[in-house]
């Protein structure tokens, strides 16, 4: 892969060989262009010098008088600084200003020459192998030396080739101190122009510098930095434009990313309050997110839950299939579950929809349960109290009328029958008389602890619980039943006398009643200490049949017996454990149960009290 680089090193090192290429080009042209002017002109001077002897040339070939020629080349040449050749058309050499002409061999071969022999002005570049030099050469032709030819024949005809050469050695020199001095013009010129492009590119480059750093930061989420002051000095209008641009995006980039955390504490705020259990599930069936209640509903932990498997999380398979079912059809499932687990059996009201995301796809489903456990309990609990209740009040009404009706029938006309009727008559009115009683004084209850009308004051405790001892004294005496109170004088409450003394009671006779024969029941205050500070438990303990676990949670629900025939049968009516709750309850505190079934039971009400003195 490759790496990137820098802008300045895109920029820079293409502009310095764009710079050194046109040098070169530029330097090639115009040292060529200068050399060919040159050779040009020197070749139009060689002409021209030899269009200047030739008339002389020819006077000299005419009277046939080549030894002065010979001469008169040599004396021109040395003072032209001029190679002066004179050639038959059969390239012989006749003279030379330079050399001996018997000893060169035949030019006939040569181009200048040939130029010469076909009419033209020849002209040739190249190096002597008589002078060891680089020569420029132009051969004019000599046409009609001899004048009777002249009249003889129009025609012109070349009787000989005169040529002029000078040596390239001097223009050699000349174009070599040209080309050094181009040499190092260029250098100068490519140092300060790599100067003024390393210059120009920094300013290009280093506000881009700047604001990659400054959207590095954007980046990670600091938008407190804008580009446009940092930039606007050095960088062009276009990257003054793009910060502005970016600064405006940042802007609105902070303004909305803090409206979208905003929103999604809110969201995760409400979807960790919110008492339905929530689980929200991706295409893959692995957990997207799981609020509070879903966490503690599955016992799981709510951080490592995302990304494991629905299945991992969820024991149920009814739930599961829901799930299944809601991504393969889309459509939503709603259905009432049952959780199976160690306390008890858990109700769950289920609602499986589709999750979309912001394209409007499919990115799962959302999961939403809500626990009816309770309100299953209490429809349960609500038909046991109107079957109680309807069953509680029917018993005495039934017996009331099937006795009235016997006495109708004639009962009564024997009067030891019809004392008899009429004293069952008065107990089941009794009875009756005291299951009203004692719902109008629950209802009471529950009425003024609502309104805080029940008045509390701090009071000894002792006073309290003898009373309601000497009320209970008569029925433990007929059941053989001890009674022992265990309370320190000191102990103190905050308390309504007068229901507390009822909520005792209550606890007395039920723990005399289900107590064996000469058995004893204890009432006994402990005052609490470290986490139980500032509290005082006045509890109610048996040695008789005890209770069987299966009814405790249910044991302070009105009309609940969990013992029905014998609590008919001592003519309870159902409501007095449930009132003992109550009076618990406007005392700010709670009752308490602990039982093992033949072996006891034991009851205890916790309220605010103290040790004094």
């Amino acid at each position: 892969m490759i790496t990137p680089k820098k802008l300045i090193w895109h920029i820079f090192p293409a502009n310095v060989l764009t710079i050194l290429l046109v040098i070169l080009t530029v330097s090639w042209f115009g040292v060529v262009s200068l050399q060919e002017f040159y050779l040009q002109d020197t070749e139009a001077d060689l002409e021209s010098r030899a269009h200047l002897i030739s008339s002389k040339v020819k006077e000299y070939l005419r009277d046939q008088k080549i030894g002065e020629l010979r001469e008169y080349c040599i004396q021109i040449g040395r003072t032209s600084g001029t190679r002066i050749t004179i050639i038959d058309p059969q390239g012989k050499v006749l003279a030379d200003s330079n050399a001996d002409p018997e000893t060169m061999e035949n030019h006939g071969q040569r181009a200048e020459i040939t130029g010469a022999v076909a009419g033209q002005v020849g002209i040739s570049r190249r190096f002597s192998k008589t002078l060891q030099e680089n020569m420029v050469y132009v051969a004019i032709p000599l046409t009609n030396i001899s004048a009777n030819v002249l009249q003889e024949n129009s025609e012109k005809r070349i009787d000989a080739i005169l040529r002029t050469s000078v040596s390239v050695a001097a223009l050699d020199t000349t174009l070599k101190r040209i080309k050094t001095r181009i040499i190092l013009g260029s250098l100068a010129v490519l140092l300060l122009a790599g100067a003024v492009t390393l210059l120009i590119s920094r300013n290009i480059s280093r506000p881009l510098d700047q604001m990659t750093r400054s959207a590095e930061r954007f980046a990670g989420g600091d938008f407190s930095l804008r580009m446009l002051p940092a930039v606007k000095n050095t960088a062009s209008l276009e990257v003054a434009t793009l910060a502005t641009a970016m600064d405006r995006m940042a802007e609105l980039l902070d303004e909305k990313i803090e409206a979208i955390i905003t929103q999604r504490n809110q969201l995760e705020t409400v979807f960790s309050s919110m008492v339905e259990a929530v689980i929200a599930i991706d295409t893959e069936e692995r957990v997207i997110s799981i609020n509070d209640a879903a966490a503690e509903l599955f016992g799981v932990d709510k951080k490592a839950a995302p990304g494991k498997i629905v299945q991992q999380i969820v024991r149920n398979v009814q739930l599961q299939q829901h799930i299944s079912q809601t991504l393969a059809a889309r459509e939503s499932v709603v259905d009432e579950i049952v959780l199976r687990g160690e306390t008890g059996d858990r109700f769950l009201q289920t609602n499986v929809v589709i999750l979309g995301n912001g394209a409007g796809e499919n990115a799962g489903v959302l999961v939403v349960m809500n626990d009816v456990t309770k309100i299953r309990r209490l429809e349960n609990v609500r038909r046991d109290f109107v079957a109680n209740v309807s069953h509680e009040l029917r018993t005495p009404i039934t017996s009331i009328r099937g006795y009235v009706e016997t006495l109708l029938d004639g009962a009564l006309d024997i009067r030891e029958d019809a004392i008899r009727f009429l004293e069952i008559i008065l107990h089941q009115s009794e009875r009756l008389a005291t299951i009203i009683d004692d719902l109008l004084a629950l209802s009471k209850i529950e009425d003024e602890a609502k309104r805080g009308a029940i008045p509390l004051a701090s009071g000894p405790l002792r006073p309290v619980l003898e009373a309601a001892a000497q009320t209970c004294q008569l029925q433990a005496d007929q059941a053989g039943i001890v009674l022992v109170i265990d309370c320190p004088e000191q102990a103190m409450a905050e308390m309504n006398a007068t229901l507390l003394e009822q909520a005792v009671v209550n606890l007395l006779v039920n723990a005399i009643t289900y107590s064996r024969q000469g058995g004893e029941v204890t009432v006994e205050v402990v005052v609490g200490q470290a986490e139980q500070a500032g509290k005082v438990r006045i509890v109610v303990r048996d040695n008789g049949i005890g209770i069987a676990k299966g009814h405790l949670p249910r044991l302070f629900e009105r009309f609940y017996r969990s013992d029905k025939a014998r609590s008919r049968a001592h003519g309870g009516s159902g409501l007095g454990l449930a009132i003992v709750k109550h009076i618990a309850e406007a005392h700010d505190g709670a009752v308490e149960v602990k039982s093992v079934e033949g072996k006891g039971s034991e009851f205890a009400l916790v309220m605010r009290g103290e040790l004094v003195g």
